[in-house]
């Protein structure tokens, strides 16, 4: 048995903030077959990935913040066109062409929710993961951080119909053992937010 490669990648769907590809590759037994991938990079970028080695920049953050005056977590409640519902979430954004990560912390931590950033906490951040591997190659910052200030709904954009809660840790568990839609990065960070002293 061989290691599985992927033999050439094609373009299926090319819109704006999101592309898909097709992926010829070769699996362990040697057999031809083909993989969809979801991507938020262009053709180029995703080849200099496959066939050149090229390490590829994170695709946004994941903003795992606590109110320093509240000591809360802060969560939001966003509609999204896939689920057709609302989900609760963390703070999130994609990094703009050459900006830094912790800058698209302090801007998308500010338009969602209105609050500042106060410190990012490097010990507990990481700066690549990935979110969904089966269908996408979208990595992420999962960045810990302290935030203050009051919530506000005046930097939304027009597509962002987001609500903004300061969660307990009662409130939290609350959250996680309801029936209600929730982002799977969300209920981790909860239970690590429940498990601190």
């Amino acid at each position: 048995m061989a290691k599985p490669r992927v033999k050439d990648i094609k373009i299926l769907a090319d819109t704006k903030y999101l592309k898909m590809y097709d992926a010829e590759y070769v699996n362990k037994n040697g057999d031809d077959r083909n993989w969809s991938i979801a991507s938020r990079k262009d053709l180029n970028t995703v080849k200099d990935r496959f066939f050149n080695g090229k390490e590829d920049k994170i695709d946004a953050v994941i903003i795992v913040a606590t109110h320093v005056e509240e000591n809360k977590l802060v969560v939001i409640k966003q509609f999204r066109i896939p689920l057709n519902d609302y989900v609760y979430e963390l703070p999130a954004g994609l990094v703009d062409s050459g900006e830094e990560f912790e800058d698209t912390v302090r801007r998308e931590l500010k338009e969602e929710t209105g609050l500042d950033l106060v410190e990012i906490d490097y010990d507990n951040t990481k700066d690549k993961a990935y979110v969904s591997t089966g269908m996408t190659d979208e990595s992420v910052a999962v960045v810990y951080c302290t935030c203050t200030g009051k919530m506000s709904k005046d930097y939304l954009e027009a597509d962002e119909d987001i609500e903004v809660m300061l969660l307990s840790k009662e409130e939290a568990k609350e959250l996680i053992k309801s029936d209600k839609k929730i982002d799977v990065k969300t209920l981790l960070s909860i239970q690590k937010f429940l498990c601190e002293s």
